[in-house]
């Protein structure tokens, strides 16, 4: 059986314990890197567990490699902060997993889109996900250039290191929209910013920092 169990997506103490009794009793983690997996779980006293790596340089055969142990094993699939399987490699062990008719279940946690929505302060039944945007210059102009024809809310996110070159790119795209901007969500220096997408990149005070982003109707 496969877990999907969500961690912490700051503060460490931000896990439940359903989560933690199945990285209890799993007998294998999947994470994106063993560094921060391990450190998380000898944060909660779990030790001497056995680790395989799916990250986003896991070729179609490391993945495939992973299934039988999800057939034979109770397998927890983690990602270094967040659900595994969004926006992460983990759809794609889940894909292969449901494909061979193993069970998956998911262990629910923290959110930072859900997050993001109950700060907004208002009732946004409907949103667009366009989630990382291209890296690449052109196709990242062509994105931007999309969404400007969406009428619903949009909510985007990049790498924290994308930060400011995110929110300068959007404002010749949506400088008549406003904005809310999460950044480092259940960390210390937590920060929601609102407003003028100009006003926003000026009262920014990282270089770079988890964050994402939603555009009002």
């Amino acid at each position: 059986m496969l877990y999907l169990v969500a961690t912490p997506i700051g503060d460490t103490s931000e896990i439940t314990l359903r989560a933690l009794e199945i990285l209890k009793s799993c007998d294998i983690v999947i994470c994106e890197s063993t560094k921060e997996a391990s450190k998380l779980l000898r944060m909660h006293g779990i030790t001497g567990k056995t680790y395989e790596v799916l990250d986003e340089h896991s070729t179609p055969e490391d993945k495939a490699a992973l299934v039988p142990l999800c057939a034979e094993k109770n397998v927890a699939l983690v990602t270094d902060c967040g659900t595994p399987g969004f926006c992460d490699p983990g759809a794609d062990l889940v894909r292969l997993c449901r494909q061979k008719n193993i069970a998956v279940k998911s262990a629910l946690g923290a959110s930072a889109l859900m997050g993001l929505l109950s700060l907004s302060g208002q009732r946004i039944d409907e949103f667009v996900f366009r989630g990382f945007l291209p890296a690449e210059t052109e196709s990242r102009q062509r994105a931007l250039k999309e969404l400007t024809k969406e009428k619903r809310a949009i909510i985007v996110m990049d790498t924290p290191y994308r930060l400011k070159k995110t929110l300068n790119d959007m404002k010749d795209y949506f400088a008549n929209r406003k904005i809310l901007l999460t950044l480092n969500l259940s960390q210390d220096d937590e920060k929601v910013l609102e407003g003028p997408i100009d006003k926003v990149i000026s009262a920014v005070p990282f270089e770079k920092a988890e964050f994402m982003l939603l555009i009002y109707p």
